[in-house]
């Protein structure tokens, strides 16, 4: 039997090539692991400057006087169909976690952040779009979100 050795590729390309899939795999990895982090450390913080929600890409500050706090309620989404999230357009699901820009049944634009679908705070914004945000004291979130945006 004789042998006949294959020349090997040039080194440049593959090597780049497995470096990017390395890099990209990396990022996804760490993603995937900063997502899974929020699942557990997700919060809304109420303070004159607005609304901040922390956790996950999908985190931001609205200013009180974007929001609707005189629509805003508090809903159990067992009982308010329309308002159940239908369709992700960019966001994290896993598990009981939801985050991120979710189209609802009746078709609005929500930015969510749920954990507790019977414990949610529901806020319209005249940002074209609404939050939903499972607390584990949804009146007394919002108590305070009208109690700050009004001043007091």
């Amino acid at each position: 039997m004789q042998t006949f050795p294959i020349p090997p590729a040039s080194g440049r390309g593959v090597l780049w090539f497995f470096i990017i899939i390395i890099v990209v795999l990396l990022g996804v990895l760490l993603m995937l692991g900063w997502a899974a982090w929020s699942t557990r450390h997700s919060r809304a913080e109420v303070s004159p400057a607005g609304l901040k929600l922390v956790g996950d890409l999908w985190g931001r500050t609205i200013p009180l006087d974007r929001l609707q706090l005189d629509e805003a309620r508090v809903v159990d989404l067992r009982g308010e169909p329309d308002l159940v999230p239908r369709r992700r357009t960019a966001g994290t699901a896993i598990g009981g976690y939801s985050a991120g820009w979710f189209r609802l049944r009746n078709g609005e634009k929500s930015l969510l952040y749920l954990t507790d679908r019977r414990r949610v705070v529901y806020i319209p914004t005249l940002n074209g779009y609404s939050l939903l945000i499972s607390q584990s004291d949804p009146r007394r979130f919002l108590e305070t979100l009208q109690d700050v945006a009004g001043g007091g």
